[in-house]
Parts: C-alpha cells; structure tokens; sequence
C-alpha cells in the first residue's frame, strides 16, 4: 500500500500531513493564473488542501477498489454522516473519471470509492465535447486531479449505434445521430482489427477520447509536462466485473 494512505474505519483516507501541506492549492485564481487562465468569481475553488497522492498512488486505489468489488468485499466507502459534513467545505477528488452514462456503469460502486473521491463526466459513448473537457480541465487545473481515467465499456449502445451507421447507413431521431458521430473514427479504426468489431470499437473509443486529450487541452499538457498528470484508457466488463486498463496511449 502506499505510505501516503491509511485504512480507516469507513475507507481509506489520505492522512500525510506533510504532503497535505505540500499541496494546499488555496483559491482557484493563483491556479488558474499558473496554467494562464483568467480567474472569475465563479471559478473560485473551495478553501480545501487538493489531493496529495501521486497519479500512480491514484491509480492504484482504483485497481484495488474494482479488485475488492470483483470478489464481492463489503463496501466500506466513506459516506457517512462525517464525511458529508467535512465535503461540505469543499472537494478534493483524486480521479477526473470520463465514462458512458449506461445505467450499468456506476464509477463509485466499480471502484469501491466514496463521497468526493470521484470528478465524474458522464454521456453516451464516454465521448469529449467542449462542456467535457472543460469538466476535464477543471478537475486537474482547479480541483488538482492527478489522473484521468477514461471508461468504456462492454456492448455500449452509443459504440453500437455507432457501429450501425458505418456497417448499415443507420439513421437515429432527434440529435443522437450527432451524438455518436464523434465515435464514428474509432469504428473505422477498429475494422481493420480481428475479432469482434464491437468490442474492438468501444477499446478505440476509450484510447481515441483519451489520446485526443492529451493532444487538444494545453491545460493537460501543462499537467503532464510537469508529470502532476497521468492519462489513461479502461474497459468495463459486465459479467466478471473487472476493469481492463490501458496505459500505453
């Protein structure tokens, strides 16, 4: 386990004061003026010490939470009474989570987390518009996120649909054809692999929103240039409940 975190009654909590210290980010305005963005009353962030994990020790505790609900281990996540009372302050998440909005893909239960652990993104498809990534950019610029996790998952419908406008001229009502369009690339990636083409799509789905990223927000890249930031892609599976990771983007 890592030295900076310790099991509690209710979960584990981050307890090294020396690094809490070490991470006071204060108000949103001296973070956003270091990663050269204009400051606002209304992006003032709340009066809490940032996360002091590292993006290894961040990804770790999300590996050993999806372990723990794999093999069915009591969920001992902090959210009670205590914790509700200590979010009230602020947050301080340690994951930026990008997922799809699939009734069957709850982050916190797939990864035995709790209250105010989580900065979560949800749509159909785990996809990347400009209300997301500036979600994104918020959660590693102002609320200092070490990690950015980016989730597909098993038979997504969004992928699926996705899947049907490449291989039959599919058509859908109202915006959700422009929904999946952006899904539309990593479908024509993954039909040139063998195998299943769904699968193989909702894999280049998860590695395409992760990849555009890193390569479409200068906050990130700030982040990552000063390793404070780690990028990667995973995929869900329904039946055994584990979580594929793919850090190589």
């Amino acid at each position: 386990m890592p030295s900076d975190l310790c099991r509690c009654g209710n979960g584990l909590r981050h307890i090294s004061a020396h690094g809490r210290r070490g991470f006071m980010g204060g108000v949103a305005t001296g973070v956003l003026a270091a990663i050269g963005a204009p400051a606002g009353p209304g992006l003032a962030a709340d009066p809490v010490a940032r996360t002091a994990l590292t993006s290894d020790q961040a990804l770790w505790l999300l590996k050993e939470g999806n372990g723990q609900f794999r093999m069915e281990a009591p969920y001992r996540a902090a959210q009670g009474r205590e914790r509700r009372i200590e979010l009230a302050r602020g947050q301080a998440p340690f994951c930026v989570l990008v997922g799809c909005s699939d009734s069957r893909v709850p982050p916190e239960l797939l990864f035995g987390r709790g209250l105010g652990e989580l900065f979560i993104i949800r749509n159909a498809g785990n996809t990347i518009d400009t209300a997301a990534l500036g979600s994104v950019e918020y959660g590693v610029g102002v609320l200092g996120c070490p990690l950015i996790v980016v989730l597909g998952h098993e038979a997504c419908g969004a992928v699926a649909a996705a899947v049907d406008v490449v291989d039959r001229n599919a058509t859908f009502p109202g915006v959700i054809g422009e929904m999946i369009q952006p899904i539309i690339p990593a479908v024509l990636a993954a039909r040139s692999q063998s195998g299943d083409l769904l699968d193989n799509a909702v894999r280049m789905n998860a590695r395409r929103v992760a990849g555009r990223l890193k390569m479409q927000s200068t906050v990130l890249q700030e982040a990552l240039r000063q390793d404070r930031l780690k990028i990667i892609a995973a995929r869900y599976d329904f039946d055994d409940g584990d979580v594929d990771w793919f850090e190589d983007i």
